[in-house]
């Protein structure tokens, strides 16, 4: 089976640096109408300040502007957010976190705190797959 039909790759969180500040990094909102399964990818590049912690937080809910947002239960993740959760030390690595629930739109925030003297990079990445019309562009 070929991969590049089966999938559909969306713009979760354009490649950006973050500076001294604790800023959250929210992603885009995905449409997962017409698929199975959702996956956000998140790309860290170098995180210099050896003290910074982040939270993942995965929503989702029916409103196009996620104003009904609600952290997803666990039982619709796949994986978790704490291993989705990157550390200071995770320079160039990938992270991922799916999502198998019922409601129609999902994001992702990673906040960080304690960056108070480094650099943040960090972009990502929405997978879906299980399309019920194909090909998918």
């Amino acid at each position: 089976m070929d991969l590049h039909n089966y999938i559909k790759a969306s713009r979760g969180l354009s490649p950006q640096v973050q500076t001294n500040a604790d800023t959250a990094f929210v992603s885009q909102i995905v449409d997962t109408a017409n698929f199975e399964a959702t996956e956000f990818l998140l790309l860290t590049g170098a995180i210099s300040d050896a003290n910074v912690t982040f939270t993942v937080l995965f929503e989702d809910g029916d409103a196009s502007n996620l104003s009904d947002a609600a952290a997803v239960a666990d039982a619709y993740l796949l994986g978790t957010e704490a291993l989705a959760t990157p550390l200071f030390s995770d320079d160039n690595k990938v992270f991922k976190i799916g999502y198998i629930g019922g409601k129609r739109y999902c994001r992702v925030t990673i906040t960080p705190s304690g960056n108070d003297s480094g650099d943040i990079n960090i972009a990502g990445v929405w997978v879906q797959s299980g399309a019920r019309v194909m090909p998918q562009a």
